[in-house]
């Protein structure tokens, strides 16, 4: 039996031909390249073995095939890029605001049942440091998907950029309309307000369900 793995999420499948669609990130069957079964990580790693010190001679040059150059350099900018999705910035940057965002709804919901401006205010005050961190959380999203994921534009990955420029729209409006009309929870228009909030808390849990997806695979 062969293994193909995605070239883009990294997706193992078995089988004698690529299937037509990656069920994790939607890529077509040309996308699949076959691999051997020893290249697959082990889940449980080997055993150390202790080896003996290699004694160096002189300083390491990087080995290239015959009328071939090394590669550049990476320039500053590029560094940090590379770091950044290295070391995944993204899952990290977005975890504070998919924790604070829930809450913010939760209270917006509470003021308005028990009008509660205690309830209100803690919701904006909130919302601001959302906001404040959104920027980051799209500029480490976009980075990963150009790098780790190539820029692959499938239903998939479309839905997530879709989910993300809800919360992004959402959240705006809701602190926006809140800074402007304090007392928009006791006004006629509240379920409104409401109502997108719960949009927005809806499209975050869109995107984190397509982002556990191509993190987990399954």
């Amino acid at each position: 039996m062969k293994v193909w793995q995605c070239s883009i999420c990294k997706y193992i499948h078995r089988g004698d031909t690529p299937p037509e669609k990656c069920p994790i990130c939607g890529v077509d069957a040309s996308k699949f390249v076959q691999i051997d079964e020893a290249s697959i990580p082990q889940k449980i790693p080997p055993k150390k073995t202790v080896k003996e010190p290699v004694k160096e001679t002189g300083p390491k040059t990087p080995v290239t095939k015959k009328g071939q150059t090394p590669p550049p350099p990476e320039k500053w900018f590029e560094k940090i890029i590379s770091l950044l999705v290295k070391h995944h910035a993204h899952p990290i940057s977005v975890h504070s605001p998919n924790g604070i965002l829930p809450a913010a709804v939760i209270l917006w919901l509470l003021a308005w049942f028990f009008s509660f401006e205690l309830f209100a205010k803690t919701a904006f005050i909130n919302m601001v440091f959302v906001v404040l961190a959104l920027p980051l959380v799209i500029f480490t999203g976009i980075l990963e998907w150009k790098k780790k994921y190539k820029g692959a534009m499938t239903s998939i990955f479309k839905l997530k950029i879709l989910a993300a420029t809800v919360t992004t729209i959402s959240c705006t409006i809701s602190l926006v309309w809140y800074l402007l009309d304090p007392d928009i929870l006791s006004s006629p228009k509240a379920w409104v307000f409401i109502f997108i909030n719960i949009i927005m808390l809806a499209a975050v849990g869109i995107a984190g369900h397509i982002g556990g997806k191509l993190v987990f695979k399954d």
